[in-house]
């Protein structure tokens, strides 16, 4: 039933999104109340629901007029199947967007190491979607090894080294305010050397210097690629799903910094916007492989398209 996510993953997910939830379910019970069919008026308020959870314009104009083309195909379509053509259409958007379930915390056979940079901004919970995926690849029985790149920051140094403690894997550090690409090349060649599984690297997230931001992320890949010419083999962008159309925002500035082939969504626990995932997720056409759903270490889970939307859509 749960396929490879687990009940107590399944559970977790649940609780994580039930806030997002809720919100959706209460404003589509009362744009619903006392309409048997599903005509122009609940469309548009269908349409509003779906902007106000955080869907983003051009997703939600998709969704509504997919959902338009059934109404006028099926000739007389009732409110009580808007919940089921509503999940088919977003599972089909998701579907688009994101090609296949990851498997539970797992790297490309051949790429060993694999090297992961991580970008986004300060706050959005970077340090800690890396400590919490150092755990599970370490669960998974792989060797794990940290850089700490972002060196503006006089906390993420030592938040990074926190984690690598707690979680048990080793940290290349230089300290703050150090060249972010040397302990990059530092940090891969170590790895290298350890003969590690799994590279992360940490860097700054300053989007309001976009071109040295740019310039930045360039030169880091460039000195990685010293080392393993293929490397970074995954950019995963972290975002703030809390912050709903600001993650969207920032999602358009990283991917114009950097060629990011993977998202990372967290704090979808503490927000009713979980509807960003959708949004996000349909205009990159980026993959989002995690997200972070609770405070727990295993509350960071593999982002599974189908899972997703049927706890979205689970009735109490």
């Amino acid at each position: 039933m749960f396929g490879f996510f687990s009940k107590d993953k399944k559970e977790s997910l649940d609780k994580g999104l039930e806030k997002t939830k809720d919100n959706f379910f209460s404003k589509l019970g009362k744009a619903l109340v006392g309409k048997s069919t599903v005509d122009d008026e609940v469309l548009d308020n269908l349409e509003e629901i779906l902007i106000s959870s955080d869907v983003g314009v051009g997703t939600t104009l998709k969704i509504v007029e997919r959902i338009q083309q059934r109404v006028a195909k099926d000739k007389y379509l009732g409110t009580a199947e808007l919940d089921k053509i509503l999940k088919e259409e977003i599972a089909s958007l998701l579907a688009e967007s994101n090609t296949t379930d990851v498997d539970d915390f797992d790297t490309p056979a051949g790429k060993k190491p694999y090297v992961i940079m991580v970008v986004g901004v300060n706050g959005v919970g970077k340090t800690t979607t890396i400590g919490k995926l150092s755990a599970q690849f370490k669960k998974k029985g792989k060797s794990v090894l940290l850089g700490a790149a972002d060196t503006f920051r006089a906390a993420a140094v030592d938040q990074l080294k926190l984690w690598g403690e707690r979680v048990g894997v080793p940290v290349i550090a230089k300290g703050m305010n150090t060249d972010p690409s040397a302990v990059a090349y530092d940090a891969v060649q170590a790895g290298v050397e350890q003969h590690a599984d799994v590279i992360i690297i940490d860097t700054a997230g300053r989007l309001h210097t976009k071109v040295n931001l740019m310039n930045e992320l360039t030169k880091i890949k460039r000195v990685i690629q010293k080392v393993i010419p293929d490397a970074p083999h995954e950019v995963l962008l972290v975002l703030d799903g809390s912050t709903g159309q600001n993650a969207l925002i920032q999602a358009r500035e990283f991917t114009k910094a950097t060629e990011v082939s993977a998202l990372a969504i967290t704090k979808l626990d503490g927000t009713a916007k979980g509807g960003v995932v959708i949004g996000i997720s349909d205009e990159f056409k980026i993959p989002v492989k995690y997200i972070g759903v609770g405070e727990k270490v295993d509350d960071l889970q593999v982002f599974n398209k189908t899972e997703f939307v049927d706890s979205l859509f689970k009735r109490n």
